[in-house]
């Protein structure tokens, strides 16, 4: 061929790969048939077949339809990453996409199907064709019985499910709207409910499982800190350290729980931060509110606040002692038996009046607590606690009543994380304290006789912090 003669196919249509005999001929053959097993977390099956016992004395005679969702499209073949429905996590121990769980009742419970889509094998169009799941795009993946044995659940392929008998069920709303339509299932809110309730009491695998992420994300604030000089040196940022963690969190577990917040000087009191483009200053505190979500997906959510330098100015360790002593007295109400909300009345206490003593407050600090006032939430205006499980603001379809006016039980896990923010542009505190925020976050287990901060590896107070810092910059 000449430099300047064209080649014969020059000019042609683009070839549809699946049209092309030859190509498909080709490409279905030639190709090993070992099995890919499937590995759900250690523990995960059995941990997963008491949940569902749990919620089959919920809901005795109904069925009940679970699914995990599938990830969405960022555009064109570029999906963002798949993460499963936490219900249906907790109900399967599976993490597979496009899966969906069926509990059918029986005398004395349910029998559960797991139906997956199986992956695309040599052979059909899917293996090559299909970008999301094709085995040649996304690799080897578990069979349909590798799922079954590594579950000990009844597995069936997905488009089984068009012609399986539930219609009438009850459906999760992680349930695609097609499957409702097309079984004529009822979106259940009873469902929702009873799924939120039963997530709240973790059971021994779960805390586990719990204990883990907290220990992977101490961990990873020990990495974060010690790149605190090279992010000022190297004036590399929020961003780095932010980078940072999140890598730690990758490697040591399935990712973060949640999007990372760093948050130095004036971004610490931005409650949610997670833009994290500004420079860390190096005077200034560095809000970090960080979680490692573990590989079955439980996650931690821990926050502390570091002076960059290695201590804190008089100003930074005022606000520090203040939301310190508001965070203990919200420690120490945690323990079985008392109301939910008993810890956060005891924080905003603390807050209220120091608030007060600093003169702050336009009201008297009864007022300012009561319902009617709120005027220190000015300073602190998001929640100080939460659930804590396979989401960072777990059971979050749970009413009132089993959530906020609940008592305490053995086997909670509950964050308390009490904080004041002092935006920058604030002109109702002095110059000195505007651009300073703070928040302590642990992650904390209800026990039998009182309770255990799961995160007590980290400091909460001021010299404590000062004296950690120091030596992870060493």
């Amino acid at each position: 061929m000449t430099e300047t003669s064209r080649p014969p196919y020059a000019g042609t249509r683009y070839p549809r790969l699946s049209e092309v005999e030859a190509f498909t001929e080709f490409v279905a053959t030639g190709w090993s048939d070992e099995p890919v097993p499937a590995t759900p977390v250690e523990g995960a099956a059995g941990a997963a077949a008491s949940h569902r016992g749990r919620l089959s004395e919920r809901l005795p005679g109904r069925t009940v339809v679970v699914s995990a969702g599938t990830a969405p499209i960022r555009n064109d073949d570029n999906d963002y990453p798949f993460r499963a429905d936490s219900d249906f996590v907790w109900l399967t121990g599976c993490q597979a996409e496009g899966g969906t769980l069926v509990m059918r009742p029986r005398p004395g419970g349910h029998d559960a199907t797991l139906y997956l889509p199986p992956p695309f094998r040599p052979g059909e169009t899917g293996f090559f064709g299909s970008v999301s799941h094709g085995e040649l795009w996304v690799g080897a993946s578990p069979g349909l019985r590798e799922w079954s044995e590594a579950l000990e659940i009844a597995v069936e392929p997905v488009a089984a499910i068009d012609e399986a008998t539930i219609d009438g069920a009850l459906a999760s709303d992680s349930v695609s709207e097609a499957l409702v339509r097309k079984h004529g299932l009822e979106r259940s809110a009873l469902l929702e409910r009873h799924l939120s309730r039963l997530r709240m009491i973790k059971d021994a695998w779960e805390i586990e499982q719990l204990r883990g992420a907290v220990d992977a994300t101490v961990a990873g604030f020990t990495a974060v800190a010690e790149q605190i000089p090279r992010a000022v040196r190297d004036g590399l940022g929020e961003r780095w350290l932010q980078g940072t963690f999140d890598r730690h969190a990758r490697t040591f577990g399935n990712g973060t729980g949640y999007t990372t917040i760093v948050g130095s000087g004036p971004h610490a009191p931005v409650l949610h931060w997670v833009r994290c483009d500004g420079p860390i200053l190096p005077e200034a505190v560095i809000l970090l509110d960080m979680g490692v979500e573990a590989r079955s997906l439980y996650t931690a959510d821990v926050t502390r606040t570091l002076p960059a330098s290695g201590a804190f100015d008089t100003e930074q360790r005022a606000v520090h002692d203040l939301v310190e002593r508001a965070h203990r007295a919200g420690l120490e109400r945690i323990r079985p038996g008392t109301n939910y909300l008993d810890f956060h009345f005891a924080a905003m206490e603390v807050i209220a009046q120091g608030l007060h003593d600093w003169g702050l407050l336009p009201v008297s600090v009864d007022e300012a607590l009561s319902p009617r006032g709120q005027q220190h939430r000015r300073y602190l205006a998001c929640g100080i606690g939460h659930h804590l499980g396979l989401d960072v603001h777990d059971c979050g379809s749970a009413e009132y009543e089993d959530y906020m006016g609940a008592d305490l039980e053995p086997g909670v896990v509950m964050t308390v994380e009490p904080g004041l923010y002092f935006h920058a542009g604030d002109l109702t505190v002095p110059p000195e304290l505007r651009g300073i925020g703070v928040r302590l976050e642990d992650d904390v287990l209800v026990t039998d006789t009182g309770s255990e901060v799961l995160s007590a590896a980290l400091p909460i107070d001021a010299d404590g912090i000062e004296a950690w810092t120091k030596e992870q910059q060493r």
